[in-house]
């Protein structure tokens, strides 16, 4: 029997207002579940941006606006509009099964919040299939334990890169840099900056490309995102920015960094307890650490009233934690809170710690503390 024919089922057998209310959400969410990978893919192919000026289009004046294929633009239309995104004109007349006179239109609010040139918030539904194309493995991890491993996310960099250019790349000069007192001005006169778990290099090389007088260095454990951080650095002739593949866990310099950077990687870590370590060991006495990470409670109940806490407990099943577990690690997950965090930041032997939040970054605390002089 299918799913909606046992709900009517159940709801003829008299089952109380309650059950009924949540197979009611239950259903609302597989509805918007579905929207939500067809919202990825209209971020991915560009027809929000495609879809400019409160024009209305045709299903095969859109597909030519974004050079794509009608069919598949058309199904797109529909998963849209019934969603409840675009505006839709129909039109009776015409062949049914084909191309149709349907006349689409998405309202410029809708268009701000979700289009790059807006609020960019179609990208964050790029998750989803990130994190679904690996739902076997981690059903196996369920039952087996272990993990899933770093290299089996095919799009997880080039995800992450777009998310941290919102978050990070675009907050450097305005927000980030400013939250240490002075650090401007050193980073003019030149200092030594370490960026651990950089990614594809975005934010090392922002700041590179900003503070020629200083010398950059980001490591990864990916190869795939050096290789691209590497490529980058280079189309941007930056020769103060080094990348290399290293896992942080193991670098045994001391005293080496003025900075260091940890943008949302922390609890990513085999041994999270272990690179705080490494972090207080390789900066200089007094030199600062700056560490992005993500807003909750350590308690599940503190986070009840999150707005985004049961994506960030699914983001984190589905990858941080997996991927932690997949080395033999603490597998500390993504949602260890702002309690655990201050607590783990002052074992590692940190001083003058404190916490900001920053207004273009909704969902992430932002730690700056130093090293003991």
């Amino acid at each position: 029997m299918c799913t909606a024919c046992q709900v009517s089922v159940a709801m003829e057998n008299g089952e109380d207002a309650a059950a009924e209310r949540f197979a009611d959400r239950l259903l609302g969410t597989i509805n918007e579940a579905g929207l939500g990978l067809m919202l990825s893919v209209g971020h991915r192919v560009g027809l929000f941006e495609a879809m400019r000026g409160d024009r209305w289009v045709t299903s095969a004046e859109l597909a030519g606006l974004a050079g794509l294929e009608e069919r598949y633009v058309r199904e797109w239309l529909g998963a849209m509009a019934t969603g409840g995104v675009v505006e839709v004109e129909s039109v009776e007349e015409g062949a049914i099964g084909g191309p149709t006179s349907d006349r689409y239109r998405l309202p410029s609010a809708h268009r701000g919040v979700l289009s790059r040139e807006g609020e960019g918030m179609a990208a964050l539904f790029q998750w989803i299939a990130t994190l679904a194309e690996v739902e076997t493995e981690v059903v196996e991890a369920f039952r087996h334990g272990g993990g899933v491993g770093y290299e089996r996310f095919s799009r997880f960099h080039a995800v992450m890169a777009e998310e941290s250019a919102g978050t990070v790349v675009a907050g450097l000069e305005e927000h980030i840099v400013p939250m240490v007192p002075g650090l401007a001005d050193r980073l003019g006169e030149g200092i030594t900056v370490l960026d651990i778990g950089c990614g594809s290099g975005r934010a090392v090389c922002e700041l590179a490309a900003r503070f020629r007088s200083s010398r950059f260095v980001g490591y990864d454990l990916s190869e795939e995102a050096i290789a691209a951080a590497r490529a980058e650095a280079a189309r941007l002739g930056l020769d103060n920015a080094l990348f290399e593949v290293r896992d942080v866990s193991a670098v045994e310099d001391e005293g080496v960094f003025d900075l260091v950077t940890g943008f949302d990687v922390i609890h990513d870590q085999r041994d999270p307890a272990g690179v705080l370590g490494v972090v207080r060991r390789v900066l200089k006495p007094g030199g600062v650490f700056l560490m992005q990470d993500l807003r909750a409670d350590s308690r599940v109940g503190g986070n009840l009233d999150h707005p985004l806490c049961p994506f960030l407990y699914t983001i984190s099943a589905m990858h941080c934690m997996t991927v932690s577990l997949s080395q033999g690690g603490a597998g500390l997950g993504a949602v260890w809170g702002e309690q655990l965090a201050v607590r783990m930041l002052e074992d590692a032997g940190f001083e003058d710690l404190r916490i900001e939040t920053l207004p273009h970054d909704i969902q992430n605390n932002w730690y700056v503390m130093r090293a003991p002089l």
